[in-house]
């Protein structure tokens, strides 16, 4: 089916790459950035142009679309979902993607800034792409891999469906998102517009692998009240709400419960920013676990460890305001066991071995799981995300493109 085809995945991941879609966490707006409507112009105007008549952008930043279905058969509706923001945890802007055509396995110097080399040694999963093309940004910025991939593996696989009428499916509805990366990508999204019945994030990393559990997550804030005074006459009186903050984040466990100590499905709690001054600070905190019901205890850690900081400090006061986020997918998709199920024969059929991961983070999917639209995620081999050493390997995106084309083939036939 794929001997002779074209892939255009490539040649979309590099056009989309070079446009700046960073995302802020500080913002109050939505999108959080203007700039990533200009992807989601381009998106759109691309979609129209290979026959996607009802592509649209809405005022909030999602691009929708339909590719209509080609069957008799009554099959559920499935959407095709990436974002199209990078974080902003390194810059965006300005991105030169690099092909490093039949990798050999050696480290990657990346020529704008020489002392930014992505080692082999560091990354098992490079050293297991030796012959493939390996796309890199130049080592002042991401790539963007994170989620363009994505964005492109779905706009190509809409490109050879729409050329190949013969491969039978449902209705597909396209869906790209904004500022997923601050994990607000589906707060404005109209569900009943989207009009799907299941769904698939193509955001994932490794060839193959097929994510159906995340975190589930909430957010944290301490805000602290000290005392203010002129240090010159502050003896006995000043109470650094700074110090405060310090002491807090100082009495974090050390060996457990954070990020650089844990792995697999143990959770953390994370201070992500502090900022203020004498008489006011604030600290905000991720916190995560697999099982959401831990989530209320890492909180009371958290409560108690600002609690015994304060009573060294009688005359300052806080508050812990805590926010949920999303929950594990799973709790969902286990309900839902074929979604899953689809997706892994989708990926044995383009000849690869689907390997059931799961996301020590969270996507789109996992508040659209929670929306009423079970959602799992798929590889694209987008990896080392949010760094400068972020790269993609080209035959893993030519097979997320294979994985979605037959993944609405396998609906088609399941359905009667």
């Amino acid at each position: 089916m794929f001997s002779n085809y074209q892939y255009t995945v490539t040649e979309r991941f590099l056009r989309y790459a070079q446009i700046d879609t960073q995302s802020d966490p500080l913002s109050d707006t939505f999108p959080s950035t203007a700039r990533q409507k200009n992807l989601g112009r381009l998106l759109v105007q691309e979609l129209q142009a290979i026959g996607v008549t009802d592509a649209e952008l809405d005022e909030h930043g999602y691009v929708y679309a339909t590719i209509p279905a080609n069957t008799d058969k009554p099959v559920p509706v499935i959407c095709l979902c990436a974002h199209m923001d990078t974080s902003s945890d390194c810059s965006g802007a300005n991105v030169k993607p690099i092909i490093h055509t039949k990798y050999d396995g050696s480290d990657i110097v990346l020529p704008d800034d020489p002392s930014q080399v992505i080692r082999a040694a560091d990354h098992p999963y490079l050293q297991g792409k030796i012959g493939d093309d390996i796309i890199t940004a130049s080592g002042t910025t991401l790539l963007g891999a994170d989620n363009k991939a994505g964005v492109a593996a779905i706009m190509d696989a809409a490109h050879f469906l729409i050329r190949h009428p013969g491969i039978r499916h449902g209705a597909i509805r396209i869906l790209f998102t904004p500022d997923e990366e601050v994990g607000r990508g589906v707060e404005k999204l109209d569900m009943q517009k989207l009009g799907a019945q299941y769904g698939y994030t193509l955001d994932g990393g490794e060839l193959g692998s097929l994510e159906d559990e995340t975190f589930s997550a909430d957010a944290a804030r301490i805000t602290i009240q000290g005392v203010g005074i002129h240090p010159g006459t502050a003896k006995g009186k000043l109470v650094s709400a700074i110090k405060i903050a310090a002491e807090i984040v100082a009495a974090l466990p050390a060996d457990h419960l954070s990020p650089e100590t844990t792995e697999g499905r143990e959770g953390f709690v994370h201070p992500v920013r502090i900022q203020g001054t004498v008489e006011s600070a604030e600290i905000d905190f991720i916190i995560r676990d697999f099982v959401t019901a831990q989530l209320e205890a890492h909180e009371q850690l958290l409560r108690n460890i600002m609690e015994t900081v304060l009573q060294r400090h009688p005359q300052a006061s806080a508050t812990m305001e805590v926010t949920p986020q999303y929950r594990n997918m799973k709790e969902i998709l286990d309900q839902h066991p074929q979604v899953c199920a689809y997706a892994a024969e989708a990926i044995r059929r383009a000849g690869v071995e689907p390997l059931k991961m799961i996301i020590r983070g969270g996507t789109d999917g996992s508040r659209l799981s929670f929306m009423g639209l079970p959602c799992p995620n798929i590889f694209t081999g987008e990896m080392a995300l949010h760094s400068k050493h972020e790269y993609v390997s080209i035959q893993d995106m030519q097979k997320a493109v294979q994985t979605i084309v037959h993944l609405v083939q396998v609906w088609e036939e399941k359905s009667r």
